[in-house]
């Protein structure tokens, strides 16, 4: 574990005690509460209240704006770098609301990874991309092993264990969100956020990356953005659907297990957007 991420870590450890509601469940480790999300005047998310599952895979589904992508970046504060916009309510990390006027962003996002919806491998070497991060947050440890460790992690170390000098923008779209997932594995997060991360990503890289999720859902609790359905349902153990209402403003409409998400919905709207009677 990297020094500061051993640091931020322990503070939100300390924190929990006294921060975690009798509510939560022991294996939640992530939930928004109440959360609403404001850019500028505008209401983009309302009241969301979503509780996370340690080691298991989320995915957050619905028509276009209606707020996934916003939730998603309010799990590792990314909203803060829009300077429109207002986060509203709490969401609680191992115990710790990360919104506290105590918690460092930084600190959460080196906890909580990210990886976006078009590959946006550094203009460095393969070898560069995985050390770069790990260096910033005080790695000491073997260099070397790292790489090799984070690039066998994200099933890319037997594709370009014998080019690591070379660039990473010469990888292809598969093997550079690959090489993403790796740099992001590396500074050794506890959840790695994924937003559409296929959607510019042939069918077979596609299968690939949801084989991916799946081997490291072993190890790291995984929330994905996505608009394929089928792969939300491939790939999840829970699902979250979100919907806008007249005023254009997201909210959550109804999670479960995804197995019962998709075969047996709680809610009709629900089950009208997974058959596909609107969206």
């Amino acid at each position: 574990m990297t020094v500061a991420a051993q640091a931020v870590g322990e503070y939100l450890a300390d924190k929990a005690s006294v921060a975690t509601s009798s509510s939560t469940p022991h294996n939640v480790v992530i939930e928004a509460r109440d959360l609403n999300v404001h850019y500028g005047s505008f209401h983009a998310v309302r009241g969301v209240n979503l509780a996370v599952e340690r080691r298991k895979i989320t995915a957050m589904i619905g028509p276009s704006g209606c707020g996934k992508s916003t939730v998603l970046r309010c799990f590792n504060r990314m909203n803060d770098l829009v300077q429109i916009a207002r986060i509203d309510g709490q969401i609680y990390f191992q115990g710790q609301n990360i919104y506290a006027p105590e918690v460092d962003p930084v600190e959460v996002r080196r906890r909580i990874g990210m990886v976006f919806q078009k590959p946006n491998p550094f203009p460095k070497s393969i070898y560069e991309n995985i050390a770069w991060g790990a260096k910033i947050n005080g790695f000491k440890g073997n260099m070397d092993e790292l790489v090799e460790h984070s690039l066998k992690r994200a099933a890319l170390w037997d594709e370009v264990k014998d080019k690591l000098q070379q660039n990473a923008l010469g990888l292809s779209g598969g093997q550079q969100q690959r090489l993403c997932i790796a740099r992001t594995i590396a500074v050794q997060p506890e959840i790695i956020l994924m937003d559409e991360p296929c959607s510019a990503l042939d069918p077979i890289a596609t299968l690939r990356i949801e084989d991916l999720m799946q081997e490291l859902s072993e190890e790291y609790t995984i929330i994905i953005v996505t608009h394929n359905m089928q792969q939300a349902a491939r790939v999840s153990d829970y699902t979250a659907f979100f919907m806008v209402d007249e005023g254009r403003t997201g909210h959550l409409v109804e999670y479960n297990e995804t197995k019962q998400m998709f075969t047996k919905p709680a809610d009709q709207r629900t089950e009208d957007y997974i058959t596909g009677r609107f969206g």
